[in-house]
């Protein structure tokens, strides 16, 4: 690799992990004025029209036959719903708890990945990890569950987030397991149309049209996730996983939640006391351990090459569900 492609690699890099980081507070600032689903959905649909312009310009192979709806299935159900619920529920969510609340993504690939032939198997150290998340999403939202006055919202936001995770997860082994031949610029325009095909139908149906309101604040707001967190940091993610080793890549699912929740506290004047700092040292831990433990499929022997194999797998595939709230 030259130079200068270690240059644009590692400036890749950096901006996925500062670009994903700040769609949080960008979220936060849109629902000033925006109605939740629409606000989702526009901006996907109007991001996944220019990619979608852009690789056609560039004469990528359009999807074929099933390749359609492999990819609409993938799109609605990480963008649709795992992209869709973090909106929903920064709604009664500070933004940077949401970012805290999203890192237990790791967490759901390992149950994902478990489910059907050939799935993995969990050791101790993926137990391990398990326990240290959730020990951390307690530390975070336990005060506020079983407080003296029951925030029925946050509790709705907090389920949401998870079921947000848990459609991501498997929206991201789907796609490892049905494969098509699309060039990923092009996979990703037609996931975002699908995704934002998905939030506008609903957005309608709950007559959200009337509620669309654009201010300056949220105009900016909107119009930065399109470009900087849609199309800026895609681009850059798909070019760092191709001149760096994944194992680097994937630590922007560290250091995203701590940019949003910094910005949260700069900007919004979110709380970041002693319980938000431990409870995200905790989770971020935890997700340390599950991304660096081994793996094994059922009944599989424990041979080099098959553990490798596995390693690699999961890795590609918390690739895609780290971002939950980014992409």
């Amino acid at each position: 690799m030259s130079r200068r492609e270690k240059v644009l690699a590692y400036g890749s890099w950096l901006a996925v992990c500062f670009f994903w980081g700040t769609t949080y507070l960008a979220i936060r600032v849109g629902l000033e004025t925006l109605p939740p689903t629409l606000f989702g959905g526009l901006r996907f649909l109007l991001a996944g029209t220019a990619l979608l312009a852009f690789v056609v310009w560039r004469r990528e192979r359009l999807p074929r036959g099933r390749e359609w709806y492999k990819l609409g299935l993938v799109g609605v159900l990480l963008l649709g719903v795992g992209n869709g619920v973090v909106v929903w529920a920064e709604q009664w969510i500070s933004s940077g708890m949401t970012a805290l609340l999203i890192s237990t993504s790791p967490f759901w690939v390992v149950a994902a990945e478990r489910v059907g032939k050939g799935g993995e198997r969990m050791g101790p150290p993926v137990l391990l990890g398990l326990v240290m998340g959730f020990t951390g999403m307690a530390l975070l939202v336990g005060p506020e569950l079983f407080g003296a006055h029951l925030d029925a919202r946050f509790l709705l936001g907090v389920v949401l987030l998870q079921a947000g995770c848990a459609s991501w997860s498997g929206g991201s082994v789907f796609a490892k397991r049905h494969p098509t031949k699309v060039a990923p610029l092009m996979s990703a325009a037609v996931q975002m149309l699908a995704g934002g095909a998905a939030l506008t139908l609903v957005g309608t149906a709950k007559a959200e049209w009337a509620a669309l309101d654009f201010n300056a604040r949220s105009l900016g707001a909107f119009l930065y996730l399109v470009v900087f967190g849609s199309l800026v940091a895609y681009t850059a993610y798909t070019y760092a996983i191709q001149k760096l080793p994944l194992s680097l890549v994937s630590t922007y699912s560290y250091i995203n939640p701590v940019i949003a929740v910094v910005l949260g506290w700069l900007l919004l004047s979110e709380p970041l006391g002693w319980r938000v700092a431990s409870g995200a040292a905790v989770i971020l831990c935890g997700v340390a351990v599950v991304k660096g433990a081994p793996r094994r499929t059922k009944g599989a022997r424990t041979e080099v090459a098959e553990s490798k194999k596995a390693d690699d797998d999961v890795v590609v595939t918390q690739q895609k569900v780290c971002s939950a709230g980014a992409d």
